[in-house]
C-alpha cells in the first residue's frame, strides 16, 4: 500500500459535545485510529512485530464540524523524511461535500518493541507508505 491510506469515520451520539458537534477529543482519538490503522494495513511484518510508535505532539485545525449521524472522509499520510526517531504525519477529514473540515499534523515517535527506547525510522521502515 502505497500513499495516502483512507477510512470513514461516523458520528456516533457519544461523539457529540454541548454544542451539538463532535468532540474535540473524539477527533485526536480518530486521528490515531487512522495513523494505527494505516500502520497496521502497510507495515512490512518484520517491522510490525520490532516497531511500536507513539505521538509526540497533534497540531489540529478545525474548520468545520459534523454532528451525529454524519460521515467523515479521513485521509492520512506521512509527509516529508523521517526527523530521526521521529516522523510527521498528516490526517484531512472530509464532510460529505468533500470540504476538509478537520486537519492535522501530527509527529510519532518510533520505540524498538524489545526494548522500549526510541530509534531511528530507517528509509526501508516507511518505504512502504510512500507514493509509488
Amino acid at each position: 500500500m502505497n500513499g495516502p491510506f483512507r477510512m470513514t469515520f461516523t458520528a456516533l451520539p457519544g461523539h457529540i459535545d454541548v454544542m451539538g458537534h463532535v468532540n474535540n477529543t473524539v477527533w485526536v482519538q480518530w486521528v490515531q485510529d487512522i495513523a494505527t490503522a494505516h500502520w497496521d494495513a502497510a507495515a512490512r511484518p518484520e517491522h510490525a512485530r520490532a516497531f511500536a510508535w507513539v505521538v509526540t505532539r497533534h497540531e489540529i485545525d478545525y474548520r468545520g464540524n459534523v454532528a451525529a449521524g454524519e460521515e467523515v472522509a479521513g485521509e492520512t499520510w506521512i509527509e516529508g523524511d523521517p526527523r530521526g526517531a521521529t516522523s510527521l504525519r498528516r490526517v484531512d477529514f472530509r464532510n460529505a461535500a468533500g470540504k476538509v473540515i478537520v486537519s492535522a499534523a501530527t509527529t510519532w515517535a518510533m520505540l524498538d518493541r524489545a526494548s522500549g527506547r526510541l530509534v531511528r525510522v530507517r528509509a526501508d521502515v516507511v518505504a512502504p507508505f510512500r507514493p509509488g
